[in-house]
């Protein structure tokens, strides 16, 4: 505008470029190493998120798909035939985010389904791979993730889209969940290109994200839920905006509920350290066998040129009441910490299921607390930060860097 006054000119150009240089640091929030958590809860709370940044904790990783919705699906109205977004559940949405904001937290935003890919806890306890069997669910993803980037790109406090939680695109095929790793490149050369092929997918999906945002980071779970191993046969996606993100409950017969379960049925429960079944063969798990497991993840991102700065262990954890869980997740976390990997524990005082909730320690809750629960009251948990268990995570999160 040639009549603008000079002065006013250079204070827009200056607002333009304060605005931009926001949106281009998103990426380098992960030049240094963070540390964070998963929000899985029923219900959005401030609440937690001013708790967990007074843990010290950088960053939360929220998932919205379990939240209160009239519609079939959260936010997508119906995985089943994608159209818009449900605005009221976008208003919620947007008030976690600001709620994070408040208390200085960054967000990852995860949903735990996609169009075609329902989250198997909300498709009554059954995998559901048809966004692996058919592309047309692969163009409603496309849209719909274009349609969330939208909505969302103004907060500067989102550091990153994980597009989709713990994908199994390997299922449909029958390939074996655990095993030699050489299986992956055989597996790869025959569904590379189909509905099958994760990275394609993942190509296809950025690309519509950045059509409406081009500078927000994008997370990318590896095949077979997040498997840290099920990267070894990806190329390096196109995007230059790339976290690659894994999950850790290796070895699965220790972390898990079940394991803990086992005294009842007469036999002795798995320990760690100590000697836990995988893929078949008796393993002595303990730090170093940890990461003898990680070693083909750092070994594939060295070869594709891939810095550690864009590896994220975005969900690890283990049964609180499992024998031997402080130690558990000390030499896991230890080991991040060691490389300097950005982590996410699961979970943060999640409302539903206090399994993975570390600042109650390792004992059960008392059968007052459930009483409670089912005469549909809402009792305050008996958190204790001095437990082994979350002492831990505590002198974790506040371990010097580097």
């Amino acid at each position: 505008n040639p009549s603008m006054p000079l002065k006013w000119f250079h204070t827009l150009m200056l607002m333009c470029l304060i605005s931009l240089n926001a949106q281009a640091a998103k990426i380098d929030f992960w030049d240094q190493q963070k540390r964070g958590t998963n929000f899985f809860n029923s219900e959005p709370t401030e609440q937690n998120y001013k708790a967990a940044s007074e843990a010290g904790l950088e960053w939360v990783r929220v998932t919205f798909s379990k939240w209160e919705s009239r519609e079939k699906d959260f936010l997508a109205g119906n995985l089943d035939n994608y159209d818009t977004l449900v605005k009221e559940d976008l208003d919620t949405l947007k008030q976690a985010v600001r709620w994070a904001d408040k208390y200085g937290l960054k967000v990852v935003i995860a949903p735990l389904g996609l169009p075609g890919g329902r989250w198997t806890q909300n498709n009554g306890g059954k995998p559901d791979p048809r966004i692996w069997q058919d592309k047309k669910w692969w163009d409603q993803s496309a849209q719909y993730w274009q349609d969330i980037a939208s909505a969302l790109k103004g907060f500067n406090n989102i550091v990153a889209y994980n597009i989709i939680n713990e994908p199994i695109p390997e299922m449909p095929t029958g390939m074996a969940e655990h095993g030699d790793l050489a299986r992956y490149d055989a597996w790869y050369k025959k569904y590379q290109g189909t509905s099958n092929d994760l990275p394609a997918f993942y190509n296809q999906v950025i690309k519509a994200i950045r059509k409406v945002d081009a500078e927000t980071p994008v997370m990318v779970d590896s095949g077979w839920y997040a498997q840290p191993t099920a990267f070894v046969y990806w190329p390096k996606l196109e995007d230059n905006k790339v976290l690659y993100a894994f999950h850790m409950y290796e070895p699965f017969n220790y972390t898990n509920r079940r394991n803990s379960l086992r005294i009842k049925d007469g036999k002795e429960a798995f320990d760690y350290p100590g000697t836990v079944p995988y893929a078949g063969l008796p393993i002595h798990w303990d730090k170093e066998q940890l990461e003898a497991f990680l070693s083909p993840l750092f070994e594939w991102s060295e070869k594709k040129s891939i810095p550690t700065k864009r590896l994220v262990a975005s969900e690890y954890g283990v049964y609180r009441h499992n024998p031997g869980a402080a130690d558990f997740l000390e030499d896991l976390t230890d080991l991040f910490n060691e490389r300097q990997l950005h982590w996410a524990f699961y979970s943060f005082r999640e409302d539903e299921w206090d399994g993975y909730d570390y600042e109650l320690g390792s004992k059960p809750l008392n059968w007052k607390y459930w009483q409670a629960v089912e005469a549909g009251e809402s009792p305050e948990r008996p958190y204790n930060d001095r437990n082994p268990i979350w002492q831990v995570l505590s002198e974790a999160i506040e371990a010097p860097r580097g």
